[in-house]
């Protein structure tokens, strides 16, 4: 059990008053005594500092009003209470200057504690409640960040699952979410996209873009994994990927029994990162701001990683190659604006592309949208 006193400051200009005053509170605290305005301003940036202050309003060098609205101006003494020592009641006035009470000259020893005692109460209640809430944050903060943790490697492994089955490698993951958030940071101020990208909502798209092929775990592996072309009822059944994606997303959305902005971003990229910006694409034909804009980012990073990479089917283009055939479909495939972010920030395509290579030489780097 803490037994130190709690430390109260007395200004007064008269010397006898402080005596006064220092012999009926020292026995249960411990007194600090100033007779000038100064002085207390001195005795308050010092550490530990006072609980409570009794202030007298007629201090020879500033006037006690003066000291409080000082004290109250600065966040280091700002919650500290004050009790004013008045001659003539001004109880007015003493509230506007900030004090917590007000304590009439001469003064009553009883009335002196009992008022003395219930602020430092207060005070030291406050403080404990702040520790509390402190402490309470703390513990959030780690729950929270262990509960993210958990979300990241189940996204994970989901993104994964589905991937690794086709001619993907993890490292795609990978690359699409960076490019994501890239585009996400480059367009967070244009005017047609501030809105939706927030600094929260570039995270939460961070997060979601592993998972916009979930839905290919359920076509099946002769159609998915056929190295051939694919005839025109194969590919109508591969463009189910879109809707297989989205109706997990929503079956997610309906057991929680609500929604957030991360799985409005998943829902989004699984079920339209296959629209083109002129309404050739799928499952919805959407066209132009129709498409949700998370999912004409991932068109952008999704393609331009697809063109870059290895396949079975395809040699893996240079990245000049890709910038070209991305510009050249810019306002066809791909929203004007979107593809402009990447013509403008090529180089870092360039340098996520290295960094998550898809060969034994990659560097492992935390997955953060940062």
């Amino acid at each position: 059990m803490n037994t130190k006193k709690a430390i109260v400051l007395i200004a007064d200009a008269a010397a006898e008053n402080l005596i006064l005053m220092n012999g009926m509170l020292q026995e249960h605290y411990e007194v600090q005594l100033a007779n000038q305005g100064a002085g207390v301003l001195q005795l308050m940036q010092q550490v530990p500092r006072p609980q409570l202050v009794l202030l007298d309003t007629a201090l020879p060098d500033m006037d006690g009003y003066s000291v409080c609205q000082q004290l109250k101006s600065s966040p280091d003494t700002a919650e500290i209470p004050v009790i004013f020592l008045q001659q003539q009641p001004d109880e007015a006035r003493a509230l506007r200057a900030g004090a917590a009470d007000v304590v009439l000259k001469p003064l009553v020893a009883e009335v002196l504690r009992a008022r003395v005692a219930t602020h430092v109460q207060w005070r030291q209640s406050r403080e404990l409640l702040k520790q509390q809430r402190n402490l309470l944050e703390h513990v959030v903060e780690e729950v929270t960040a262990e509960l993210s943790q958990m979300l990241d490697a189940m996204i994970w492994a989901l993104a994964s699952l589905a991937e690794t089955r086709e001619y993907e490698t993890a490292n795609h993951l990978r690359r699409v979410q960076h490019y994501v958030a890239a585009l996400g940071r480059q367009l967070r101020h244009h005017p047609r996209f501030a809105d939706e990208l927030s600094e929260a909502n570039i995270k939460a798209l961070f997060k979601a873009a592993p998972l916009h092929d979930i839905g290919k775990v359920s076509i099946p592996d002769a159609i998915l994994l056929k190295p051939d072309r694919l005839t025109q009822a194969e590919f109508e059944v591969v463009k189910l990927h879109t809707v297989y994606g989205r109706d997990a997303i929503v079956a997610v959305e309906n057991q929680l029994g609500y929604s957030n902005t991360f799985l409005r971003f998943a829902r989004e990229i699984t079920y339209s990162h296959q629209e083109k910006y002129d309404g050739s694409g799928y499952p919805q034909g959407l066209q132009g701001d129709a498409i949700p804009l998370s999912a004409r980012l991932m068109a952008v990073a999704d393609v331009y990683d697809a063109l870059i990479s290895k396949r079975v089917y395809k040699p893996a283009f240079s990245h000049e190659t890709a910038m070209e055939m991305i510009r050249q479909s810019s306002g066809e495939h791909f929203d004007p604006d979107v593809a402009d972010a990447m013509l403008i920030i090529e180089e870092e395509f360039m340098e996520i592309a290295a960094r998550y290579r898809d060969d034994e030489e990659a560097v492992p780097v935390p997955v953060t949208a940062d």
